[in-house]
């Protein structure tokens, strides 16, 4: 069984998903999937509550993919798993960088360590292929490298491409200004996920999955798990979920709900709980950058009192006055009932979740059946 790995800040889940499916589309491949939002086995679908599941687990699901037949894997390497090792003496056939940005800071502390973690990862493929020290035998040429696809559309993916271009890899740059499949039937809306479907591309055919079978798939993938995902609504406007829930991510999905907004751009969201406190102003700025209307909410305030969280959010907006509802449910239908028939509203962070985190105990919460439910 071949386990592909893609790792970085933003992009993971939907790049582990498309890959499978470009690779489910040959008849003579069956891809198993762990992410996120999704572990599938090929005979049973769960949710393991890891980006990556502990080493344990991961080998019980590995035993379970091979016994369900599969030839593939593609999965999800979380930063925090790379520096844990969870994934154990796992030998990867190949790898992907989506991006990196500011996120997890109060975990690894510095963009510096993050990056350094991440470039790990990379280092790491090549060191289970070829031996500690990953030398590779010299008669070999590149081709006969394990592939590692960089995107170079997003953060800092030209320092990594540069940082991995001395390793026994065959590292590719992909760039959506470059491409060589055709794009414009794609369903997903946004530059990002154009970068994101070319990674997966890049990394489906490193795998042998031929240019026609990949280009097939491409018009028929759909938004789904909380990733821009349209949700019908009683409310004028036109409602999209997304997980963004860090800067650069919020910044991504906002810029891309401009291109297809007539009237006002509308967005919900706030910030976690407990972690990274950092990035808090910086989603402040990204938002009243982009959008015309902000509702401050609570998000996951874990161990947190979430008038502080919003405080700290409060801190980087400049030159708008947003409407503050700590009440996340409150929230939306404040959105909801206050945006137009042209307006588009984007509800933030939770994406696919089903719960909110508050003081030790998760409360059954989801940003979609919140929407549906809405009654004017």
């Amino acid at each position: 069984m071949k386990i592909w790995g893609i790792t970085g800040t933003n992009g993971k889940t939907t790049c582990a998903w498309i890959t499978a499916e470009f690779i489910r589309a040959d008849p003579s491949r069956k891809c198993a999937l762990i992410t996120t939002v999704e572990t599938d086995t090929l005979s049973r679908k769960l949710y393991t509550g890891y980006t990556t599941p502990p080493l344990a687990t991961l080998k019980e699901l590995f035993a379970e993919m091979r016994l369900n037949g599969a030839t593939d894997c593609v999965m999800e390497v979380s930063s925090h798993a790379i520096h844990q090792r969870r994934t154990g003496d796992t030998v990867f056939s190949g790898g992907a960088f989506t991006n990196l940005s500011q996120d997890h800071l109060d975990y690894h502390r510095t963009m510096e360590e993050y990056f350094r973690v991440k470039l790990s990862f990379a280092e790491r493929i090549a060191s289970a292929r070829w031996g500690e020290g990953g030398v590779a035998p010299a008669h070999l040429g590149r081709r006969d490298f394990p592939p590692y696809i960089v995107c170079l559309d997003g953060d800092m993916g030209r320092e990594m491409f540069n940082a991995v271009g001395n390793l026994p890899l065959n590292v590719m740059g992909i760039s959506s200004t470059s491409s060589k499949f055709d794009l414009s039937r794609l369903q997903l809306k946004g530059a990002y996920n154009r970068s994101n479907v070319l990674v997966a591309a890049a990394l489906a055919e490193s795998a042998g999955i031929s240019h026609d079978i990949i280009q097939s798939v491409i018009p028929t993938l759909k938004p789904r798990w909380g990733r821009l995902e349209n949700v019908s609504s009683k409310s004028a406007a036109q409602v999209y979920v997304d997980f963004a829930h860090t800067p650069d991510g919020l910044k991504k999905v906002l810029t891309a709900a401009r291109e297809f907004t007539k009237g006002k751009l509308w967005v919900v969201f706030g910030a976690g709980g407990d972690r990274d406190r950092a990035k808090r102003p910086l989603m402040g700025r990204a938002a009243s950058s982009i959008a015309d209307e902000i509702v401050i909410t609570s998000d996951n305030p874990r161990g947190e009192e979430p008038k502080a969280i919003i405080e700290d959010i409060l801190s980087g907006i400049e030159n708008k006055k947003p409407f503050i509802e700590c009440d996340r449910r409150k929230a939306i239908h404040l959105a909801l009932s206050s945006a137009a028939a042209d307006d588009v509203v984007l509800v933030c962070g939770k994406g696919h979740e089903t719960t909110q985190e508050i003081a030790g105990e998760k409360y059954p919460f989801d940003d979609r059946e919140e929407i549906r439910a809405y009654a004017p």
